[in-house]
């Protein structure tokens, strides 16, 4: 009659390590291959600022800054940010909007803003008059490198009538453009 299993045991003493095994056979010659890697981005940005632009005209240019732009398969980033102010006795429409040397903005949309007044207070003869701090600010792809005339407009919008239009009273006005990997 056999017994019952025991406990198993403990390890034993590790082993010494053996000798070295021969070297294997040599490979074939491999190729070289240089890696090329991208330039890193640089940071590419200017500011121009006006302390007090007070301009008041209804249609045409409002400010004009001129930037270097380093790549063509970038895009720009622009923002205007300024007192903004449109006055009328009836319903009117104003429209501040970005160009890139003269042309505005396709790739995708123009960069725009507006302010619409329904009407002022013709019991009083009267028009709202508040200057307030705002932005137009978007993204532009599709402009080549080199030197770009970033303008910032002021004009009407479609099928209403132009009001009285202010940019910049009495405060500093900035326009800011930077260059970003698409």
């Amino acid at each position: 009659m056999q017994g019952r299993d025991g406990n198993p045991g403990i390890n034993g003493i590790p082993g010494t390590p053996g000798i070295p095994g021969r070297d294997g056979m040599k490979g074939e010659k491999g190729e070289c291959v240089t890696e090329r890697f991208e330039e890193p981005w640089r940071s590419n940005f200017k500011q121009c600022a006006w302390s007090s632009l007070n301009y008041g005209i209804d249609l045409g240019k409002v400010a004009e800054c001129t930037f270097t732009k380093l790549r063509s398969d970038s895009a720009l980033r622009v923002l205007f940010s300024g007192s903004l102010r449109l006055k009328c006795k009836a319903a009117c429409c104003q429209r501040w909007y970005f160009t890139f040397n003269g042309a505005e903005c396709t790739g995708p949309l123009p960069i725009e803003s507006i302010i619409y007044l329904d009407q002022g207070s013709p019991e009083l003869n009267t028009s709202i008059n508040i200057h307030r701090t705002s932005t137009v600010e978007g993204l532009c792809e599709g402009i080549t490198a080199g030197l770009v005339d970033v303008g910032i407009w002021v004009g009407t919008c479609a099928d209403y009538p132009r009001g009285d239009a202010s940019t910049g009273w009495n405060s500093v006005s900035r326009v800011i453009i930077e260059e970003l990997p698409k």
